[in-house]
């Protein structure tokens, strides 16, 4: 008989005081082997050995009765010792650990047992089942929602019924959940619950999720009188390699065992598969697999989804309404006539090395700038502004909708439990003021306020790290336009020089964009292990605070990453760059940065469109070769052998795990996506139409990672998206004021409104009749040649005959004026109507949002109606009973005094 079958007797200073096993859940103590004392404790055993059974799509125990409900996965020390000729101090004690672990499992009602691989003699395969007893206790400790009676409220059709089924998987593929009016488990109060059959009462996911959460809380040693407990821990220090639940079947083909679910299958070939692009996802069927945590990511991202149809057909229409009037556009003509453009001097943009040149030759600029630059582009600003909101409370409406329908409207409040790290650190006790009871939290108010300074300290640091980057960026695009132009060779006629003008501009633009790009993805990396480490440190209570506190912390980086440098080109580059005989420099003696001559919308459009598409090309490469070529590594690392021999658990373990954060980062690239959507979408309407796009393959791609690649991830509550939902809303918030900044300061719009309705009539003519001919030359100013400072005159010698001057992009007097070079009446006029108009807008655009929101319930009345039934139901069956049992009792009490009396009157009588 090997070591593992020996009986194992635990070491004192591996467990506390008593010899017990004793594990606190919220306040409840709950002793190893049900409370028993240290004399009616059995002998502890470690998992009996058992041989492969030759059955590989078995899920139960060798005596196919025993549910396999978690799987443990450890290397054979003895053999690991074998091979290196040595017994470590090390492998000594990592052996002690596990054997006190599963030992401390046995003890606690869990049944074990071990097999080895068959593919790698090392690894050892331990099942685990929760047999009816203590899934029922920790059901009850955990406040978990189970059937109560089948739901009697009679379901209205939906209006669009016969348009969706169109896009629905049939019902008799994936069959619909049958609808239950739920309450928290109570154990004495089982009867009232709907248990048709006692292996079926559980799923599966609830099973798995009930084992994870003891392992999470089972003790390995105490040490200094603190207790080591958990399965993370085990799984960070390598005594374990692995833990996790079993997948119910193959992906690519169903048991054989008719009758059986299958549920693998069914969401791999009707929700992970290609064919399935345009068809609503069975999200009840993922919920009931994965989770609600991976559900409610599904149902947000699906409804999320197609919210930006909508829009995308909207910004399409905007988009061609802009691209067919771009032939029409009235400024664009005259920058391209030779007769106007064409006769334009501008003068450089760069301090010696540029040159002069001619305005017709952003030609084809200012045509592609007349499609986002429209009309059209502002209405579509608006509409976005208020489609957000509407997006985001009919979410709210169909969030409270899938917290009724999944039973975790009260999650945070009844079953969310603290944290293994959390309770592992909790060595300070207070007196909580509620309950006037001692509790244990993990640092004093002073410790808690060193570790918030700290943590904010170092978030700080990252993001002036991220805004020193952009900075670098911005050095980079001035120090190469200034190589780059000069040099562009000198011919006295310049032709040439001007002929390749915008090399340095587009060559410039374009490079910084790339950097950028790879700045932001390096910095992404590191900075998600900082944050991760700095979330840890700050010790959040629960796994919902340790989320939302990691989510705040990375949005605000990412945000700052992402966004920062086009905020840049929106916001700041060329707004403060003086004009050519008075600019304004940096630092180092760059001179500030101007915007291309089709103007800084063109470049922004630039930018977005590599930022976004590059990150979701990239992100969709990673997900989908990583995970497979990691399997793929994964299974020529081991034996060869044939797939239809291997047991479902080590199938299972050669799949990639799905982490600790889950769906963190799926949810972070989705909301930075919703950023780029939103918050600049007025300088690119097709933002919405590559997002969709980007979408429909992501939730597909998702899902075949999380059926096919991953292991199954231990099913875990959700009542909403958590943090994400105020971080849209901000966003929402935002998005208002960064459009309508974008039109009034950086798109060319409001300047030709002020020309067209102030300064566009002709004189003496018809004042009914206004036009845009020449608002090119009212939109330039004039410049001296004379008046070039040594640091700013050109080394170029003018080629453009006679005349002295050249034209600047700006509102000033020319020279020789009484004010020269100061701003004009036309330039004040602008600024005075852009901030009436930001002003207009963002106040109309609020007030509609606000209306909306007011308009839109958060919970709708059928939901309404359907919480007040469950309560009502929930009352009238377990509290009344209990009033039942009482009046029964206070019944026997009555009769036995009745009774007493009686015979004490008779014996008086006698």
């Amino acid at each position: 008989m090997s070591w593992e079958r020996e009986t194992e007797v635990l070491d004192m200073d591996e467990l506390d005081e008593d010899g017990d096993t004793v594990l606190d859940f919220m306040g409840q103590t709950v002793a190893s082997n049900y409370g028993a004392t240290q004399e009616e404790q059995p002998a502890l055993h470690m998992p009996d050995f058992v041989e492969f059974d030759e059955k590989p799509d078995s899920l139960f125990f060798n005596d196919d009765k025993r549910r396999i409900d978690y799987i443990l996965v450890y290397e054979d020390e003895n053999m690991k010792a074998q091979i290196k000729n040595t017994k470590s101090a090390l492998i000594q004690k990592q052996l002690k650990k596990r054997r006190a672990f599963e030992s401390n499992i046995i003890s606690n009602g869990l049944h074990l047992e071990a097999t080895r691989s068959v593919m790698d003699p090392k690894l050892v395969f331990v099942k685990v089942h929760a047999p009816w007893e203590i899934l029922c206790m920790y059901a009850e400790i955990m406040h978990i929602k189970l059937p109560l009676q089948p739901d009697d409220l009679k379901k209205s059709p939906s209006a669009f019924t016969w348009f969706t089924k169109f896009f629905t998987v049939s019902e008799d593929i994936i069959k619909p959940e049958r609808d239950f009016f739920t309450a928290p488990f109570q154990k004495d109060q089982q009867q009232h619950f709907y248990i048709m059959q006692q292996e079926e009462f559980f799923t599966p996911a609830t099973r798995s999720r009930i084992v994870h959460f003891i392992l999470s809380r089972i003790e390995y040693a105490m040490r200094d009188n603190v207790k080591k407990f958990g399965i993370h821990k085990l799984l960070d220090s390598g005594i374990y390699k692995a833990a996790f639940p079993l997948h119910d079947c193959k992906f690519s083909c169903p048991r054989e065992e008719p009758n059986y679910p299958n549920e693998r299958y069914l969401l791999y070939r009707n929700w992970a598969h290609p064919r399935s692009l345009l068809k609503l996802q069975p999200l009840d069927l993922v919920r009931k697999y994965f989770g609600e945590k991976i559900g409610i990511y599904f149902a947000w991202l699906g409804f999320y989804t197609i919210m930006l149809l909508i829009a995308a057909v909207v910004g399409l229409a905007c988009f061609l309404y802009g691209y067919k009037s771009q032939d029409s556009c009235t400024w664009s003509k005259e920058v391209c006539d030779v007769n106007i453009g064409g006769n334009i001097i501008m003068c450089p943009q760069c301090d010696k090395g540029c040159t002069y040149w001619r305005l017709n030759i952003t030609c084809e600029s200012s045509k592609k700038l007349c499609i986002f630059d429209s009309f059209g582009t502002l209405v579509f600003a608006v509409f976005m502004g208020i489609w957000v909101t509407v997006f985001l409370e009919l979410w709210k409406r169909k969030q409270a909708e899938l917290e009724y329908n999944w039973d975790t409207s009260e999650f945070l409040e009844q079953e969310e439990h603290p944290r293994p790290e959390y309770e592992a650190k909790c060595t300070h006790v207070v007196i909580n003021p509620t309950t006037q009871q001692e509790e244990h939290i993990p640092y004093t108010t002073c410790g808690k306020c060193f570790r918030m300074a700290l943590c904010t300290s170092a978030v700080l640091f990252w993001i002036l790290l991220i805004i020193a980057s952009v900075v670098g960026i911005i050095v980079y695009r001035l120090s190469v336009f200034f190589v780059f132009s000069a040099n562009l060779p000198r011919h006295v006629n310049g032709t040439e020089a001007i002929q390749k003008y915008l090399t340095p501009q587009t060559a410039t633009s374009v490079s910084a964009s790339f950097i950028s790009f790879v700045i932001i993805m390096i910095l992404n990396m590191v900075y998600e292990r900082v944050a991760i480490m700095i979330t840890d440190f700050e010790l959040p209570r629960t796994q919902t605070d340790y989320e939302n506190s990691l989510t705040t912390k990375m949005f605000l980086f990412q945000f700052v990453n992402y966004y920062s440098s086009c905020f840049y080109i929106a916001f700041f580059k060329g707004k403060f760059v003086g004009y050519p005989g008075d600019p304004v420099y940096w630092p180092g003696r760059y001179r500030n940065e101007e915007c291309e001559p089709g103007g800084c919308l063109l470049e922004l459009t630039t930018q977005l469109t590599i930022i976004m598409g590059g990150k979701a090309i990239w992100n969709n490469i990673q997900e989908i070769f990583l995970p497979w070529i990691k399997n793929l590594i994964g299974r020529c690392r081991v034996s060869s052998g044939s797939e239809s021999n291997i047991p479902r658990w080590e199938q299972d373990y050669h799949l990639q795990p799905i982490g600790k954060l889950g769906l963190f980062y799926e949810y972070l690239e989705m909301v930075i996506q919703f950023g780029f959507v939103t918050l600049f979408v007025a300088s690119f309407p097709l933002a919405p139409l590559l997002a969709l796009v980007n979408n429909l393959v992501e939730i597909r791609l998702d899902a075949w990672k999380l059926t096919s690649q991953y292991r199954r991830a231990v099913p875990e509550k959700a009542q909403d998206i958590g943090a994400w939902q105020p971080i849209m809303q901000s966003i929402a918030i935002l998005a208002v004021a960064t459009n309508a900044m974008i039109i009034a300061f950086t798109s060319d719009m409001i300047p030709r409104l002020v020309y067209f309705w102030s300064f566009s009539v002709p004189p003496y003519g018809n004042h009914s009749t206004y036009t845009m001919n020449g608002y090119i030359n009212n939109s330039l100013s004039v410049f001296s040649i004379a008046d070039f400072t040594e640091e700013s005159r050109p080394d170029s010698v003018p080629w453009f005959g006679n005349s002295t001057t050249c034209r600047y992009r700006d509102f000033r007097y020319p020279p020789g004026h009484e004010h020269e070079y100061a701003h004009n009446i036309y330039y004040w006029h602008v600024i005075a109507a852009k901030l009436a108009f930001l002003v207009v807008v963002e106040h109309v655009v609020y007030l509609v949002k606000f209306i909306i929101s007011y308009a839109i319930p958060d919970v709708s009345s059928k939901t309404k109606e359907k919480i007040k039934r469950e309560k009502y139901l929930t009352q009238k069956i377990l509290h009344e009973s209990q009033l039942n049992i009482v009046k029964k009792q206070i019944g026997n009490i009555a009769d036995k005094i009745l009774q007493v009396a009686d015979d004490s009157l008779r014996k008086k009588l006698k």
